[in-house]
C-alpha cells in the first residue's frame, strides 16, 4: 500500500443465498454428517435431522400467527433450541432478535419494546437468571391471557411467550410450537421461500450501550452469509475435509451466531457446544472427547483455559487452529495459546456487530509477529481506510486514526433509529467504527483502542490497549484492563481471583495476578 486505504480484492464472487438456501445446500451435500452437538444436554443432530426440526419449527411459528418481518426475541444460553430458532425464523422470514442472556428486567423490557417483538423464546430460568419471573413482572397480564393472545401495556406488540422447559399459564411450551404446524402451514412455508430476498433483514443484534441505550444493529441474509463464508475461506474451511469447531462463545453474540451457526450452514461444519454457559474445563473436555479441529474464544476465555490446573493432561492434538476475537488480544496471550495449547494456526480477528461482524482477519500461517501484533488483513470484498477523526483525511501508512469500513458487511441500519444510523454510516457508505488503528504497507491492521477510551495526558494521546499490552509482558500478570479515569472497567464475572485496582489521576487499571499475596490494609491504615 501507499496510503491507509485497502480493498479486499477477490476472485470469488459474493454469495446470493438466503440462510435457508445455504442450509439446504449443505443438507443435500452432507445429510448424515453431524451438524450440531450439545454435550451438556446430550443432543446430537445430523444435517438431515436438523433440517427436519427447522422445517417443523418454522411451520409452527407460522401456525402461531407470526409472519414475514415480525420480530422474535431469543433470550437464553447456548442450547439446541437457540440455534434451531435461528434457522427456523430465517426460513419463515421472521427477524430473530438476539437478546443478551445476562439482561435484567429493565434491559430486556427496553430491548423487546425497542424492536417491537411479537414473540420471545426463553427457558424458565438459567443459573441466577429467572427469565419467566422477569417476564411476568414486565407483563403481569400474561397469567390471565390465552397463549398467543397476550395484551401487555408495557410491551404492546408482544403476543406470544414460548418456554423451552416448563408449562406456565398464558405461555406456549416448545413442544406446542413443534406440533402446531399442519399441511397448510408447510405449504405456506414453501410458498414463502419464493418471496424471501437475501437483502431482507433477518437478525437484530444489540450493541453495547457505552454511548447510551443499546442500539439494534439490523443485519440481512447477505450480510451474515457472506461474512461467514469469507471468514471460513480465510481460515481454510473451504478446502479442509471435515471441520469440528468447539464453540464456547455465546450464540447471542455475532461470534457465535455468525461464526458458528451461519458458518455451519455455509461450510458444512460440525459445531460442538461444550456447555450452556461458559465453562473452561468443559471446553477442554469437549476438545479432547469430540476430537475438535478448531476452537473459538474471546481473549478472556483463552486466559481461563490456559489457567485450568490440569491443562497439561488433556490431549489437544486434534486442534489445528482457532480464532481469537471479541476484544483486544494481548500479544503475550497469543504466544501462550500457540505454545502451551499447541494451536499453531491461531488467527486473530477484528470487527464490529455493525459489520456482520468480521472485517480484518489473520492468515493461519502468518508468522508469530503478525499473529501477536496485528488483527490480520482485510476480508474479501471489504474496503477500509484510516482517517483523521476530525478532518476525515486518509492518514499516511503507519499513522493512527479512526478505522472506517465499507462493503457488503455494513449493517442495514440501527432498528428504527435513523439519526443514529446516519451518525455512523456516511452518505457514501462508510461505517465509522470509533476504533483507533493503523495499517502497514502489506495491509495488516493494528488496533490501538477506542476513540472514547483515549487518555489525554499533558497533550499526549495514550491508548489503554498500549498500557494493557505492556502489563501483559510481566510473567505474573494474567489479565489487565485499563480505562479512562471517568470511565468504567468491566469484564466477565471473576470469582476467587485476586486483583489490584490502581487509581491514577488519568486512568484506572485493574490487574488480575497469580501466586501473589495481596496486602489488604486495616481500616485505620
Amino acid at each position: 500500500l501507499t496510503t491507509s486505504y485497502v480493498h479486499g480484492t477477490s476472485s470469488t464472487a459474493l454469495l446470493h443465498d438466503t440462510v435457508a438456501e445455504a442450509l439446504q445446500k449443505s443438507v443435500e451435500r452432507w445429510p448424515d454428517r453431524e451438524a450440531v452437538v450439545f454435550l451438556q444436554d446430550g443432543v446430537r443432530k445430523t444435517y438431515a435431522e436438523f433440517q427436519q426440526d427447522v422445517d417443523r419449527a418454522a411451520a409452527g411459528l407460522l401456525a402461531l400467527g407470526l409472519k414475514k418481518g415480525d420480530r422474535l426475541g431469543m433470550w437464553g444460553p447456548n442450547t439446541y433450541e437457540w440455534i434451531l430458532f435461528q434457522f427456523a425464523t430465517a426460513k419463515a422470514g421472521i427477524i430473530q432478535v438476539s437478546v443478551n442472556p445476562a439482561y435484567q428486567q429493565m434491559e430486556v423490557e427496553y430491548a423487546l419494546r425497542k424492536v417491537g417483538c411479537q414473540a420471545i423464546v426463553c427457558p424458565t430460568e438459567f443459573r441466577a437468571q429467572k427469565y419467566c419471573d422477569m417476564l411476568k413482572k414486565i407483563c403481569p397480564e400474561i397469567e390471565s391471557s390465552s397463549p398467543g393472545d397476550i395484551k401487555s401495556a408495557r410491551l404492546p406488540e408482544l403476543r406470544s411467550v414460548i418456554l423451552l422447559d416448563s408449562r406456565q399459564p398464558g405461555m406456549f411450551h416448545f413442544d406446542d410450537v413443534m406440533q402446531a404446524g399442519d399441511s397448510r402451514h408447510v405449504k405456506q412455508l414453501q410458498d414463502l421461500q419464493k418471496k424471501l430476498s437475501f437483502d431482507d433483514p433477518i437478525n437484530i443484534q444489540f450493541t453495547s450501550g457505552t454511548t447510551g441505550a443499546p442500539k439494534g444493529a439490523t443485519l440481512s441474509h447477505h450480510n451474515i452469509i457472506n461474512n461467514a463464508y469469507f471468514v471460513g475461506k480465510r481460515v481454510g474451511y473451504t478446502w479442509k475435509p471435515h471441520i469440528r469447531v468447539c464453540v464456547p462463545v455465546p450464540l447471542y453474540h455475532c461470534f457465535g451466531s455468525v461464526g458458528g451457526g451461519i458458518a455451519m450452514a455455509v461450510h458444512g461444519l460440525t459445531l460442538v457446544f461444550p456447555s450452556a454457559g461458559y465453562n473452561g474445563k468443559a471446553n477442554l473436555d469437549a476438545m479432547q472427547s469430540e476430537r475438535c479441529t478448531y476452537i473459538y474464544g474471546t481473549p478472556t476465555m483463552y486466559v481461563d483455559m490456559l489457567n485450568q490446573p490440569d491443562l497439561a493432561k488433556y490431549d489437544l492434538s486434534s486442534i489445528e487452529g482457532g480464532i481469537m476475537a471479541g476484544s483486544p488480544c494481548p500479544p503475550e496471550l497469543v504466544k501462550k495459546v500457540v505454545l502451551q495449547m499447541g494451536i499453531k494456526e491461531m488467527t486473530i480477528g477484528y470487527g464490529t456487530t455493525e459489520n456482520s461482524p468480521v472485517t480484518f482477519l489473520g492468515c493461519p500461517l502468518d508468522n508469530m509477529e503478525r499473529k501477536c501484533e496485528t488483527v490480520g488483513y482485510i476480508l474479501d470484498h471489504v474496503e477500509a481506510k484510516i482517517v483523521n477523526p476530525t478532518t476525515g483525511q486518509i492518514m499516511p501508512l503507519g499513522i493512527k486514526g479512526e478505522i472506517m469500513v465499507r462493503g457488503y458487511c455494513v449493517m442495514l441500519e440501527y432498528w428504527s433509529e435513523q439519526a443514529k444510523t446516519e451518525e455512523c454510516i456516511s452518505k457514501d457508505g462508510w461505517y465509522r467504527t470509533g476504533d483507533i488503528g493503523s495499517l502497514d504497507a502489506y495491509g495488516y491492521c493494528k488496533i490501538d483502542g477506542r476513540i472514547k477510551d483515549m487518555i489525554i495526558r499533558g497533550g499526549e494521546n495514550i491508548y489503554p490497549a498500549e498500557i494493557e499490552q505492556f502489563l501483559h509482558t510481566h510473567p505474573k500478570v494474567k489479565e489487565a484492563q485499563v480505562g479512562g479515569r471517568n470511565g468504567a472497567i468491566c469484564g466477565h464475572k471473576r470469582e476467587r481471583q485476586k486483583g489490584i485496582l490502581l487509581c491514577f489521576s488519568h486512568c484506572l487499571i485493574w490487574i488480575y495476578i497469580t501466586n501473589v499475596s495481596v496486602y489488604t490494609p486495616k481500616p485505620q491504615g
